[in-house]
This record gives structure tokens, C-alpha cells and sequence, in this order.
């Protein structure tokens, strides 16, 4: 749910700071950026302290080296957040943010179907939120850079 939480105080941060008159973001496509690393530095920084074990017990068994797998993706959510807030490689970011979330979807349904755990951590609301960062890396994928005619 945290995750959630950042992306969209973020986002709304960042275009309230642009109705405010501030320089950056220029385009509403930039305040989704700037949320999403936002977002992917608390999920990537979480791979490695505080829910480290809790991540590592949500890759599926039939998978080698967990650990390892989590160290790895870990970093990779961690380098495309700072490649998001680049212009030149937040469309690469994006992509790769993407295809992290479809490839590491079945860890979530591993771990929603694992145990007793709170309503926003079962199946349903986990493909919901999975659904909308999906949605806001494919936005960036498809609109960065994309100029508005009038």
C-alpha cells in the first residue's frame, strides 16, 4: 500500500508545485516520473533493508538463488528511478520498469496466496495497484517527450 501512497502524494506533489508556477516538472508526464522513482526507490531500497526477508520469502520456490533475485531486481528498480528523472533514459526506464512488473507478478500471486495477510496485500488489490504502476510506467513509456500541438 505504501508504494501507492508515494506514487500518487508524489505525482500530486510535483503538479501542484507546477500550477504553483515552478520551473519543473514542465509537462504532467514529468510529475509521473518524478513519483515513480519516488515509488521505485522505496520498493528497490526495501530489497535490501527492513522487508528484505519478506521479499525474498515472496519469490516462488520453483526459482533458484532467491536472495540473489532480490538483490538483482533490487538494483534495477533502483538504477530506472534515477533513470526516470533523466530525461535522456526515462523512456528506457520506464520500459524496463514495465516489464519488471509483468515478469514479477506471479511473486505477487505467490505471496497473496501465502498465509493470512492484510485486505491490501490479498489478490485483488495487489493486480489493482499492480495495474496502476503498470499504467504509469507504460504513460511514460508511450507520452515522454511526446509534444502537444495546439
Amino acid at each position: 500500500m505504501e508504494p501507492l501512497v508515494v506514487l500518487i502524494a508524489v505525482t500530486g506533489l510535483l503538479l501542484l508545485a507546477k500550477s504553483l508556477g515552478a520551473v519543473w516538472p514542465r509537462r504532467p508526464t514529468a510529475a509521473l516520473r518524478g513519483g515513480l522513482a519516488a515509488m521505485f526507490t522505496l520498493t528497490g531500497a526495501a530489497h535490501f533493508v527492513g522487508m528484505r526477508e519478506e521479499i525474498i520469502a515472496m519469490v516462488p520456490s520453483a526459482l533458484p538463488a532467491p536472495g540473489l533475485l532480490v538483490t538483482l531486481t533490487g538494483l534495477a528498480e533502483l538504477a530506472c528511478a534515477v533513470g526516470l528523472l533523466w530525461t535522456r533514459t526515462a523512456r528506457r526506464s520506464a520500459a524496463v520498469l514495465s516489464a519488471m512488473l509483468v515478469v514479477m507478478f506471479p511473486a505477487n500471486v505467490y505471496a497473496a496466496a501465502g498465509g493470512a495477510v492484510p485486505w491490501w496485500d490479498r489478490l485483488g488489490p495487489r493486480t489493482a495497484m499492480q495495474c496502476v504502476f503498470l499504467a504509469a510506467t507504460v504513460t511514460v513509456v508511450l507520452r515522454h517527450g511526446v509534444s502537444r500541438k495546439h
